[in-house]
């Protein structure tokens, strides 16, 4: 049975389906011919049994039978033409005396019974001397004094003939049905996979070509429709990840090619002094350092933001955690203040607990000050407020007009006005993602009076939950 599994398992989908479909029809058509011949069995030996019921034995031709059991010559030595039925009697002895124009039966022990009394009557099969079956109804009566039993039988040679014919049709029957069933298993199957085909040759052009933009039809509601649909949904999904992967690394050549074309430059001038032997002044040689320095330090946070941007979330959230919004907050002010010496922060936090990843969390809070610091004029002030799960930012620097808006959280997108200033571009971008992570949402609009007003709202609890840090 394995090895004959194993070598359906190994048939296409279509053929396993019509041997299955003709298997079905098989079975079920084997069980409903066997049905219908053993019940037209039954009805036909039924007749049978209520034409002997129904026959009638005179009392003249008992009497002439019983005296051919006196008689010396036993009454198989007749040469009488055998008759529709057979009459004989059967003795409390278990002897018989056979009819006229009657065969001889075969007499078993339920007839002996009812010669004897034990019951009325008995009905059975049984085989007459020439080996033909018969059906027996044996009944007690008594004739001149005496107690014995007559049996009244029929051949069965008609009832055998008609079942044995019905029994070659239905054969004939069930073929044509397993035929039939197998050639309509075979079309519906051909026409029930034709999604299934459409998907596979879809699936392989995929992966031949690397062709994302290929769209399956998906009609209907069945499943083959629902699978087309999410195929399509998987294509479209792999074909954005790709676009947006070949952005970010065609953004990124572009953002970097700047500070390393600028690097490359002071390095040679400073070589090209050391291979020549005239030295460079040394304020403009601490000046070509510094400014190697600076580069450097835009190449590695640029390299950084790039890292958190590419990086893919946690597999099944585990570095999620309940996180202290105040305290992130508080010691991203620590940092901001060593980068803003000469701004003064006014900070306003309440408790307020988070789930969100740690790390990444930390870092969206260090951009959106690093952008109030960045854009601060000299001795300004940046407002922080945190309450209700809604952190605000404020500058008081030239702000941000209203149409580049829409575009200051994309990645590298960097107003007119800023390009001067060192960054990447990236930094909002790292906090929108955050905060979408976070089931939150962030967002940019100008102060009532001068300045960038940004906005983080997460949600959470002021009240840590049960088994976490407290404050």
């Amino acid at each position: 049975m394995s090895r004959l599994g194993a070598r359906f398992a190994r048939l296409p989908l279509r053929s396993r389906l019509t041997l299955l479909t003709a298997a079905a029809v098989a079975v079920a058509v084997a069980f409903s011919a066997l049905a219908c011949w053993l019940l037209t069995r039954a009805q036909l030996r039924d007749e049978v049994d209520n034409t002997l019921q129904n026959t009638l034995v005179t009392t003249g031709y008992l009497q002439l039978t019983y005296a051919n059991c006196q008689s010396t010559e036993p009454p198989e030595s007749k040469n009488a033409p055998p008759s529709d039925y057979n009459i004989q009697i059967v003795q409390v002895d278990g002897s018989r005396c056979v009819g006229p124009n009657s065969q001889p039966v075969k007499v078993q022990r339920a007839d002996v019974g009812v010669a004897q009394g034990v019951q009325q009557d008995t009905l059975h099969d049984a085989v007459s001397t020439s080996g033909a079956d018969v059906r027996v109804l044996t009944k007690h009566i008594g004739v001149q004094g005496e107690q014995f039993a007559v049996s009244i039988s029929r051949p069965l040679t008609e009832v055998n003939r008609s079942l044995d014919r019905l029994a070659l049709l239905l054969a004939a029957v069930a073929g044509l049905g397993v035929v039939g069933a197998g050639t309509a298993g075979l079309g519906i199957a051909r026409s029930g996979l034709k999604p299934v085909d459409r998907l596979t040759d879809a699936v392989e052009h995929v992966a031949r070509t690397e062709d994302l933009a290929i769209r399956i039809p998906a009609d209907g509601e069945d499943e083959i429709a629902r699978l087309s649909r999410s195929f399509n949904s998987m294509t479209a999904a792999l074909a954005a990840s790709r676009d947006l992967q070949q952005q970010l690394i065609a953004d990124a050549g572009h953002e970097l090619r700047t500070p390393l074309t600028s690097l490359r430059t002071n390095i040679d001038l400073l070589v090209r002094s050391e291979q020549s032997g005239r030295p460079i002044p040394p304020a403009d040689k601490e000046a070509l350092l510094a400014s190697v320095k600076a580069q450097m330090g835009e190449l590695a946070a640029l390299i950084g933001d790039l890292q958190e941007l590419s990086r893919p979330p946690a597999p099944g959230q585990s570095a999620i955690a309940v996180v202290a919004l105040h305290d992130v907050v508080g010691a991203a002010l620590e940092r901001a203040r060593l980068r803003g010496p000469t701004l003064t922060f006014a900070a306003d936090l309440h408790p307020w607990y988070v789930r969100a990843e740690p790390a990444a969390l930390e870092r969206a809070v260090v951009n959106l000050l690093d952008n109030a610091v960045k854009f601060s004029p000299p001795g300004g002030i940046v407002e922080v407020r945190l309450a209700s799960g809604e952190l605000t930012v404020r500058d008081h620097g030239p702000g941000i007009p209203q149409d580049e808006l829409p575009h200051v959280f994309e990645r590298f997108w960097r107003s007119p006005s800023a390009r001067s200033l060192p960054g990447s571009g990236l930094g909002l971008s790292i906090v929108a993602r955050t905060a979408e992570q976070a089931g939150g949402a962030v967002r940019l609009r100008s102060a009532d009076v001068g300045g960038t007003e940004a906005v983080l709202t997460l949600p959470g609890a002021a009240t840590p939950p049960p088994g976490a840090p407290g404050p």
